[in-house]
C-alpha cells in the first residue's frame, strides 16, 4: 500500500467477487475430470458424493456472488470479503477432502492427486490474492489435508514431499501477501488518480469561472477608466492627481487653461512651488502633512494662486486622499475651481450690507426714536389728527427696520458670516418666554397665545437668540393669519430623538399654488388679506435657515377643522452631550475659515469646547454671551478693525479670561511688546504644530481631558 494513501477495500471485494465465477467453472469442469478418472478405481459411491459436494459449493458461489451483485457491498466491503473467505475456505475443503480420501493407492493414482493440489493450490493465486487472508483460508482448506495423508499413506519419497507442503503453503500465502499489497497499491494509484482528475476538472471549471469573472472586471475596470478619463478631460474644473508629497503627476486640460501652464511642464513639480505665493505656501503644507496624515477628504479655500502670468486667483480645492489597504495614502485627487469672481461678487454684496446697515438704519432707528419721543408727548400734547400720522410714520418706519432687520439677517446666513452659538436650553422655559414676549403682538389682531397640553421637558442645543426668533416668526405669522379672538395653540411632543414644536392657527390656510416656496425669500400669498397684514416674506425662509443650522428642519401641514400647523424638530440633548457642553469654553476669532477650522480641530481634540468668531462684531456678541477661559484672536481682522483696540473695548467683560494673539508666522513676533501693554499673555503663530499650540494654551488654563469621541 502506498504511504498515506487508504486501502481501497470495496475494489478488492470487486476483484474478488468478479473471480468466484471463473473459480466456479473451473471447480466444476476440474472436479468432473478428476470423477472421470477416479470411477473405475475408488468406490463410485465415494466419487458421486464428493461430486455433488462439489456441485454445492459451486452452487453456493454462485449465491454468494449473485446476492453480492444485488446487495452492490461497497456500502461494506468488510462483511463481504468475510462472506468471500468463508466460501472460499469452503471450497478449499472440498479440495482438501478430495486429497484426504482419494490420495491412498497406485504411485500414478499419488501423482494426480499431488498434481491436483498442486495446481489447485496455485490457481487460488491469481483467483484470491488480492486479499491475502483469503487465500489463507483457502489454501490451508486445500493443502493441509494433504499433507496429513501424505505423512499417513504415502512412500518415502511423497513423506519428503509432505514435509515440503507447509513450506510451499507458507510460499503461497507470502506471494499473496505480496500480490495483495501491489492490488492495494494499484488501487490506491487508480482512486488517487480519479480523485485526482475529478479535483482537477472542479479546479479547472472554478478557473474558468474565475478568468470568465477577471475578464469582466477588467472590461468593467477598462469601461469605468474611460469614463473617469473623459470626465477629467472634458471637466470644466481644474483636476489634478498629486502624491503623498503634492507632486504633480497628472492633470487635465481645464488646469492648463486655468493656470496657463502645459501638462509636461508642470507634471513632476511641486505644486505648491508653482502655484502658490510664499506667505500661502508654509500654512498650506502645514495643513497638507495633516490632511495626508488621516486620510480623510477635505475641502479649502487658497485666496492667491499664481497664474504663470503672474495674475493672482482665489481658488476653492477639494482634496480626496486614495490610500491602500495600510492606510497610507498612495495618491490625491484635487480638483479646484476659480472662484476669484464669486469672492468679488461677495464683497460687492457685503459692501451693500454695510451700507444697508450704516447708512439706512442708523438714521432710520433715530427716526424712530424721535418719534416715539413726540408721540410720548415730550414736545406737547397732539391732537388726533397728529397722533395719526405720528402713528402711520412711526409703525411704517418700524416696517422698514424689520425689513432691513431681516434683509441683513438672510444675507449673513446665506454668505456663511451668521455664526450661531449653541448652548442647552430648556425648551418648557423658552417657549413659556416666547408666547409672553409675543403676546402684545398678538393683542393688536385680539388674538390669544395659548401653551396646549404639557410640552416636553427636554434639553435642546441650540442658539437661544435665533430660536426665539424663529419662534416669533412663527407665532407673528400665525396671529397675523388667525381670526379675532381666535387662539394660537403651541404644543411640543418628543419623536424618538427629536422634539417637535407645533403653531397651530385657524387661518385660511396656505393656497394649493403657493405650498411650494413658502419658505422662499420674499415669499407671500398673493392675497388682497396678505397684503393688508403686511410683512416682508422673508420671515419663514429665516427660520427654515436658522433651524437647519441648528441640525432641525421646519415644516408645515394643514389643520384638521381649517387652519395650518407650521413645525420645527430639534435634536433632544443627552445627558453626555450635556456634560460636554460643559467643558472649558475657548473663543477663536480668525477670518480664514480653514484657519479656523484647523485651530478648532487642534482645540477641541486637546479637550476644549470651542466657539469661531469670523469677525469683531460676532466676538463682541459671543463675549457678551459666555465666560472664556482662553481667547485666541488673529492679528488681522477683517475690515481694518484693530485686534488691540477691541481686546481694550472688551477688557470688562474678558475679567480672568487668557488673551492669545494669533499671528502669521515669525515676522510678526515683534508685536509682542505692544500686545503685553494690552493684556495679550502670548503669541501663537498659526501654522505651528498641533503640539504647540495645544502647549501655548495649556500653559495658561491648565491642561483638560480629551472629551469623549474626540
Amino acid at each position: 500500500m502506498l504511504s498515506g494513501m487508504p486501502e481501497p477495500m470495496s475494489e478488492r471485494c470487486d476483484y474478488v467477487y468478479s473471480r468466484l465465477e471463473i473459480a466456479l467453472v473451473a471447480t466444476l469442469a476440474l472436479s468432473f475430470f478428476l470423477s472421470v478418472i477416479l470411477w473405475r478405481a475408488r468406490p463410485v459411491e465415494l466419487v458421486a458424493f464428493w461430486q455433488g459436494v462439489m456441485v454445492l459449493l459451486a452452487a453456493a458461489l454462485w449465491t454468494i456472488g449473485r446476492a453480492y451483485r444485488r446487495a452492490r457491498g461497497r456500502d461494506n466491503p468488510d462483511a463481504w470479503l468475510r462472506r468471500a473467505a468463508f466460501a472460499a475456505g469452503m471450497l478449499g475443503a472440498g479440495w482438501g477432502f478430495a486429497a484426504a480420501v482419494f490420495f491412498p493407492g497406485s504411485e500414478a493414482e499419488h501423482a494426480l492427486i499431488a498434481f491436483v493440489v498442486a495446481f489447485v493450490a496455485a490457481a487460488g493465486l491469481p483467483l484470491f490474492s488480492a486479499v491475502w487472508w483469503i487465500y489463507a483460508a483457502y489454501g490451508a482448506a486445500v493443502m493441509l489435508p494433504f499433507a496429513v495423508v501424505v505423512f499417513a499413506h504415502g512412500t518415502g519419497f511423497f513423506r519428503l514431499f509432505g514435509a515440503v507442503v507447509p513450506l510451499l503453503y507458507a510460499a503461497y500465502v507470502a506471494t499473496a501477501w505480496h500480490l495483495g499489497k501491489a492490488f492495494a497499491a494499484a488501487y490506491g494509484l487508480r482512486s488517487a488518480y480519479d480523485r485526482l482528475s475529478k479535483d482537477n476538472a472542479e479546479v479547472q471549471g472554478q478557473l474558468a469561472e474565475q478568468l470568465d469573472s477577471l475578464l469582466e472586471a477588467h472590461r468593467e475596470v477598462q469601461a469605468y477608466g474611460r469614463k473617469l478619463s473623459l470626465f477629467s478631460e472634458r471637466a470644466p474644473i481644474a483636476v489634478f492627481e498629486l502624491d503623498a508629497r503634492a507632486t504633480i503627476l497628472n492633470m487635465n486640460p481645464a488646469a492648463e487653461n486655468l493656470f496657463g501652464y502645459a501638462a509636461p511642464e508642470m507634471v513632476g513639480r511641486n505644486l505648491f512651488t508653482m502655484l502658490l505665493g510664499a506667505d500661502e505656501r508654509a500654512r498650506t503644507e502645514s495643513w497638507w502633512n495633516e490632511m495626508v496624515r488621516d486620510g480623510k477628504p477635505t475641502t479649502i479655500t487658497a485666496e492667491r494662486c499664481l497664474r504663470r502670468d503672474g495674475l493672482e486667483l482665489t481658488c476653492e480645492w477639494t482634496l480626496t486622499p486614495l490610500v491602500n489597504d495600510d492606510n497610507r495614502v498612495t495618491s490625491v485627487v484635487l480638483q479646484g475651481r476659480d472662484i476669484t469672481q464669486q469672492r468679488a461678487s461677495e464683497r460687492v454684496r457685503s459692501e451693500f450690507t454695510s451700507t444697508l446697515s450704516h447708512e439706512l438704519r442708523t438714521p432710520l432707528t433715530s427716526i424712530l426714536g424721535s418719534l416715539q419721543l413726540v408721540q410720548s408727548g415730550a414736545l406737547g400734547e397732539l391732537d388726533a389728527e397728529q397722533a395719526e400720522l405720528i402713528s402711520v410714520a412711526e409703525r411704517n418706519g418700524q416696517r422698514l427696520l424689520d425689513l432691513i432687520n431681516e434683509v441683513l439677517d438672510i444675507e449673513k446666513i446665506e454668505s456663511g458670516r451668521l455664526a450661531l452659538v449653541p448652548e442647552p436650553i430648556g425648551l418648557k422655559g423658552l417657549l413659556e418666554e416666547s408666547l409672553r414676549l409675543n403676546q402684545g403682538f398678538a393683542d393688536r389682531f385680539k388674538v390669544r397665545l395659548a401653551l396646549v397640553g404639557e410640552p416636553a421637558d427636554v434639553t435642546v442645543r441650540a442658539d437661544r437668540k435665533r430660536l426665539m426668533q424663529a419662534m416669533t416668526n412663527f407665532l407673528s405669522n400665525a396671529a397675523k393669519f388667525s381670526p379675532p379672538e381666535g387662539t394660537v395653540e403651541v404644543s411640543a411632543r418628543l419623536e424618538g430623538d427629536t422634539v417637535r414644536v407645533d403653531v397651530s392657527d385657524r387661518g385660511p390656510g396656505i393656497p394649493e399654488k403657493f405650498r411650494s416656496r413658502i419658505f422662499g425669500r420674499f415669499a407671500q400669498a398673493d392675497s388682497a388679506d396678505s397684503r393688508i397684514k403686511g410683512g416682508t416674506g422673508l420671515g419663514l425662509a429665516i427660520s427654515k435657515r436658522l433651524v437647519e443650522m441648528m441640525q432641525g428642519r421646519v415644516g408645515f401641514e394643514d389643520r384638521a377643522g381649517g387652519g395650518t400647523t407650521f413645525f420645527l424638530t430639534l435634536p433632544v440633548m443627552k445627558a453626555e452631550a450635556e456634560a460636554a457642553d460643559n467643558a472649558v469654553r475657548v473663543l477663536l476669532t480668525e477670518q480664514d475659515s480653514v484657519t479656523a477650522e484647523y485651530l478648532a480641530m487642534v482645540l477641541e481634540k486637546g479637550g476644549y469646547h470651542v466657539d469661531t468668531a469670523a469677525d469683531a462684531p460676532a466676538s463682541r456678541d459671543l463675549l457678551g454671551r459666555w465666560q472664556y477661559a482662553a481667547w485666541l484672536v488673529s492679528r488681522h481682522l477683517p475690515g481694518g478693525e484693530d485686534p488691540f483696540g477691541l481686546v481694550a473695548e472688551m477688557r470688562a467683560r474678558l475679567q480672568k479670561t487668557k488673551v492669545i494673539m494669533l499671528v502669521g508666522g515669525a515676522n510678526e513676533q515683534a508685536t509682542g511688546p505692544e500686545a503685553g501693554r494690552n493684556g495679550i499673555v502670548d503669541c501663537v503663530a498659526k501654522n505651528e504644530s498641533r503640539a504647540h499650540i495645544l502647549e501655548a494654551v495649556e500653559k495658561w488654563i491648565g491642561r483638560v481631558a480629551p472629551q469623549p469621541g474626540t
